[in-house]
């Protein structure tokens, strides 16, 4: 499997380098062990469908593991994959992360998730610290990032996608971010993809004349 590593550092941030499970201590683990035999042993990708199945079935494993591992977490655990055990921030993040274009406050955050604005920002602080809004900042910035990389969008349609109000804002908390304005961001990410392509082909092309 592979995830965008700027739009992943939420959750990767958080997971050791080597993360165990068991799957045969409890008996819904038995279709977790069915599912990787099946992936193994019969999931052929070359026949119509089989790719399909195994990109799915990945998904699923992927997102199985890191539920029995937040389970497993200890109460006093901070960081993200903690956090979103905690019914009400948990809800808080989703909103964050499905409507991060919306203008949030600390207000209508808390209000969404019925907590108090002093208590929702303290269970944010403990587990990750910082506040909400801080955190959301940081995600349009990812998503910002993420855009300036695979889309033509403009700059000042990224900003506003993202949920800046005016371009000038938007360059001015992105370059506090990454070192850089948005446009030499763009410039260098392209540049530097330019080059592994280019990489890539000579490196098939040697093989192929071996």
């Amino acid at each position: 499997m592979a995830c965008e590593p700027q739009l992943s550092w939420v959750f990767l941030g958080g997971l050791p380098s080597i993360l165990k499970v068991s799957i045969r201590n409890d008996a819904s683990g038995q279709w977790l062990e069915n599912s990787i035999r099946y992936s193994v042993g019969h999931a052929d990708a070359s026949r119509p469908g089989g790719e399909a199945v195994l990109a799915k079935l990945s998904e699923v494993l992927f997102i199985e593991t890191l539920r029995r591992y937040i389970a497993l977490l200890p109460r006093e655990q901070t960081g993200w994959l903690a956090r979103v055990r905690d019914p009400e921030v948990g809800k808080a993040l989703a909103l964050l992360h499905r409507k991060p274009a919306h203008p949030w406050t600390i207000a209508a955050l808390a209000n969404e998730v019925g907590l108090s604005r002093s208590v929702l920002a303290e269970r944010f602080r403990r587990y990750l610290s910082e506040t909400p809004i801080a955190y959301l900042t940081r995600w349009r910035l990812q998503l910002g990032a993420q855009m300036l990389k695979s889309t033509s969008s403009s700059v000042a349609q990224i900003a506003a996608e993202v949920g800046y109000e005016s371009e000038p804002s938007f360059n001015r908390a992105f370059k506090r971010e990454f070192g850089l304005p948005p446009a030499r961001f763009r410039r260098q990410s392209k540049s530097a993809r330019s080059s592994a392509v280019r990489h890539a082909s000579t490196n098939g092309l040697r093989s192929a004349k071996r």
